[in-house]
């Protein structure tokens, strides 16, 4: 048996990766193939008013260019609304300066911070139309974004979300570079192939349009949830509503940019995907809506090789003797032997250069920049795979253990402001 579970935990990543790629080129080959070079959606810029949501909390250096690129999108008819929740610093002062000369521009102030979630809301029940594009306060829009994404509306009425196609802006340090990788060879990827099972795990809290009666239906944004993203793709689609992914819609965002800053992030994103989890867990119990079953049993899969490997790790530093005793292999090689290991290594590194170039390719016409960090993208994978492990494994016991009733509320980590 251990011999087996051993094997398993070595190939289940390489797998993973594989079966990612070649869905994610199986969904690239239909509509996305044909549009792959243009610039702008066959339509131009047509289509019904929109409503751009933009929640603050603490971001006054960064609203300047967030607000010129959100009301310089080419669209005809839009409103722009900020929400500061809020705010300590001159994020208030700064949105009202800029309301005073930009008609487009509202402007609504929480007295206290009540989280995203509940800023999001307070901002959509303002909003004087029915398609809302939500975005965060340094998220830079591209002009065409709202364009790519509203035609979708328009073809599918019973689409309830899409969500875009963040780029990294700051990539002059080693982390910036790595979460290049990180967009490209990982949730690019599988957002393609998600989509080609049928729905979304996540669409990008930094760039998702919403119908507002689907938003209306559900009970809006989660205000305890960690990832409101997250919880509220759920929500749409277990409610009937279908997500989407649009490659061209891309918005240019801010990552971390220290190693305390990306963990504290990547902490609360491993925390709300878990939450989200584990409150859908009674999809299990719902024939009707199996549909959504392989973007339940993946990251079920992922939690368990996680606490896998974590058991028998404890195992060989504790108790030996039960890892390495003679009756568990008298009729197997042993798995870790140095042959099977390098092996496995080869294989790991073979599976990563081909990813490389799968997602190289997929995203290069939306951001040719993205060849010009390739060597740093393969090392992402094995940073990915160290970051992820012990942000689950750390977070798991937080969330057990958290109150349910308790708000989600969080300060955005460290990220450049010059880039």
């Amino acid at each position: 048996m251990v011999p087996l579970i051993v094997s398993l935990l070595l190939l289940y990543p390489m797998t993973m990766a594989m079966i990612w790629m070649v869905l994610a080129l199986i969904q690239a080959s239909g509509r996305e193939s044909r549009e792959r070079w243009l610039t702008r959606p066959p339509q131009g810029a047509d289509g019904p008013a929109i409503s751009v949501l933009i929640p603050c909390f603490n971001e006054g250096p960064l609203l300047g260019e967030t607000l010129s690129a959100a009301l310089s999108l080419q669209w005809p008819d839009y409103e722009v609304i900020a929400i500061n929740d809020g705010s300590r610093d001159g994020t208030g002062p700064t949105l009202e300066a800029w309301a005073a000369r930009e008609p487009r521009l509202r402007v609504v102030h929480l007295a206290i911070n009540q989280g995203k979630a509940l800023a999001l809301r307070a901002g959509a029940l303002l909003a004087r139309h029915e398609l809302l594009l939500c975005i965060d306060a340094d998220a830079r829009l591209d002009p065409w974004a709202a364009a790519w994404m509203v035609r979708h509306f328009a073809e599918d009425h019973q689409l309830g979300a899409i969500t875009g196609n963040p780029r990294i802006r700051n990539r002059r340090t080693l982390l910036g570079q790595l979460q290049v990788g990180e967009f490209s060879m990982i949730i690019g990827l599988i957002k393609r192939a998600q989509q080609l099972m049928g729905g979304l795990f996540c669409v990008s809290g930094v760039i998702a349009a919403f119908r507002r009666s689907a938003l209306e239906q559900v009970g809006f944004w989660d205000p305890e949830c960690l990832t409101e993203d997250i919880a509220i793709t759920w929500k749409l689609q277990r409610a009937g509503w279908r997500v989407l992914y649009e490659p061209h819609a891309l918005v240019w965002i801010l990552m971390p940019e220290t190693l305390g800053g990306l963990w504290h992030q990547r902490l609360r994103w491993a925390q709300g995907g878990l939450q989200v989890l584990l409150g859908n867990l009674n999809l299990l119990a719902s024939p009707r809506q199996w549909r959504l079953l392989p973007l339940i049993v993946e990251p079920l899969l992922s939690l368990a090789w996680v606490y896998t490997i974590v058991i028998i790790t404890l195992m060989h530093l504790f108790a030996p003797e039960m890892l390495h005793s003679e009756w568990m292999f008298a009729k197997h090689p042993h798995p870790l032997h140095p042959h099977a290991l390098h092996g496995a290594i080869l294989l790991l590194v073979m599976t990563a250069l081909v990813q490389l170039f799968v997602s190289v390719w997929l995203d290069f016409p939306y951001d040719p920049g993205v060849a010009r960090n390739g060597f740093w993208m393969i090392w992402y994978l094995l940073f990915f795979w160290l970051i992820s492990f012990v942000a689950t494994v750390i977070a798991l016991p937080k969330v057990l253990l958290r109150p349910r009733s308790q708000r989600a509320r969080w300060v955005s980590p460290d990220r450049a402001l010059k880039v």
